[in-house]
């Protein structure tokens, strides 16, 4: 079998944490190492959690972080504790959600294949009758989003080649992650996922979604802690996601209809009394973008497919929850 390390991250959800953690101990698929990456909490989780890992010992790892580096800094501690030992994968895996038991072994089966890097499942919301996701697309407007987000579960796709993978409940080969690089820390939450899955994608890794690996998700618990949180982040990742990886012969195309989609998301944030946060998440685009312009460089230096795949992989519309944007194009166009 090959070895996985199967990472956590927590931030002040010890009692969620602990229902995920007996989840993953049932699997089917037996050789893996839980890895509890303890964010930064302030609350007594780490006194929680230390007392499962010493009832746990011979298959969970703790680890503490001294504050809260985000999703994409957090995993990233376990993600190098992985690349220090002897592990061909790594599983992410949101202390807010419960894998089924055959959720490890359908990963690992559906990422043996030389040329994929990371594979992705069925990602159900907690009652199990709709979807929170099947893996992400990134659209010609520039805007990612969930697959197949609230569809009924009866309607869930079969196995294919997706865009990207969900950081709540994906494997990575550790392969794809030394080539590539890990999560981008500036990122801190959201859209860190659509991004390293970008990078992949440049640079000729597949991705694959599997309908066998299930698992159970409560939707925005973490982001429910703090107001304003997912508005300031959207505003901020966005503008780098794009600019980052998008290829040459596709930014003029694709930036005109993502400056335009950012520009009325953000007119739309100012209705709804969330311009603060928007403008604060804006103009950090801006401070980050002079960073995000040289990561580019060697972004799509080292990109091993062509402009027309990428093109091919987009999603070719608005993404299905922009139903603003719709009704002002159809004024337009009549579409």
């Amino acid at each position: 079998m090959n070895k996985v390390a199967i990472i956590i991250l927590n931030w002040n959800g010890a009692n969620d944490t602990l229902d995920c953690l007996d989840s993953l101990q049932k699997q089917s698929y037996k050789d893996f190492q839980l890895v509890v990456v303890d964010n930064g909490s302030t609350d007594d989780s780490y006194k929680v959690l230390s007392k499962y890992q010493l009832s746990h010992s011979k298959n969970v790892e703790l680890i503490r972080n001294p504050k809260n580096f985000g999703f994409a800094g957090g995993v990233n501690t376990g993600i190098e504790w992985a690349l220090n030992g002897d592990y061909e994968y790594v599983a992410l895996f949101n202390n807010d959600a419960t894998a089924d038991k055959d959720w490890l072994k359908n990963l690992v089966d559906a990422v043996k294949r030389k040329n994929i890097g990371i594979s992705t499942g069925l990602l159900l919301h907690q009652d199990g009758k709709t979807i929170d996701s099947t893996g992400d697309w990134y659209s010609t407007w520039g805007l990612p989003f969930p697959r197949n987000r609230n569809d009924k579960t009866s309607n869930a796709p079969a196995a294919e080649m997706v865009f990207s993978a969900s950081g709540g409940a994906s494997l990575y080969k550790t392969e794809v992650l030394r080539d590539i690089g890990l999560f981008d820390e500036d990122f801190f939450a959201y859209y860190e996922d659509t991004d390293i899955s970008f990078r992949a994608q440049l640079a000729g890794w597949k991705i694959a979604y599997t309908p066998d690996a299930i698992a159970y998700h409560k939707q925005g618990e973490t982001s429910k802690k703090m107001p304003g949180f997912t508005v300031y982040q959207t505003f901020k990742n966005l503008p780098l996601l794009f600019i980052k990886n998008v290829p040459r012969g596709l930014l003029l195309s694709v930036g005109i209809r993502f400056y335009f989609a950012y520009l009325l998301m953000f007119a739309n944030a100012v209705a709804k009394g969330s311009g603060k946060m928007a403008a604060k998440g804006a103009w950090q685009s801006i401070v980050l973008g002079f960073k995000a312009v040289n990561q580019r460089r060697d972004i799509q230096k080292n990109k091993r497919v062509t402009t027309d795949y990428i093109k091919f992989m987009l999603w070719r519309d608005l993404p299905p929850d922009q139903t603003g944007l719709r009704k002002l194009r159809k004024l337009f166009t009549g579409k």
